[in-house]
């Protein structure tokens, strides 16, 4: 996500019950930086495909990350999303 507010941004797949999962992102902003979850979809529209779009963003402080500096997608999803399952 190369929005101008967004520090760190990773994806998740959150349950659906229409589509059985959807996009998620999760964002941790730049500090004294500010934006909407709409306006983030909304630059999302011009920038990615449809199927990669994410349905909802959930806004945090700080990504949790493994001890190599990656993000931990892992405990992203036992945090944010409920499950721990790994595709």
């Amino acid at each position: 996500m190369t929005h101008p507010a967004v520090h760190q941004a990773a994806v998740v797949a959150k349950p659906d019950p229409k589509w059985g999962e959807s996009v998620c992102a999760i964002v941790a902003l730049r500090p004294d930086e500010s934006v909407s979850e709409e306006a983030l979809i909304a630059h999302c529209r011009q920038q990615i495909a449809a199927y990669k779009r994410p349905r909802s963003i959930i806004f945090i402080d700080a990504m949790p990350l493994l001890a190599n500096g990656k993000i931990n997608s892992v405990a992203l999803r036992e945090q944010y999303i409920g499950r721990a399952d790994t595709a």
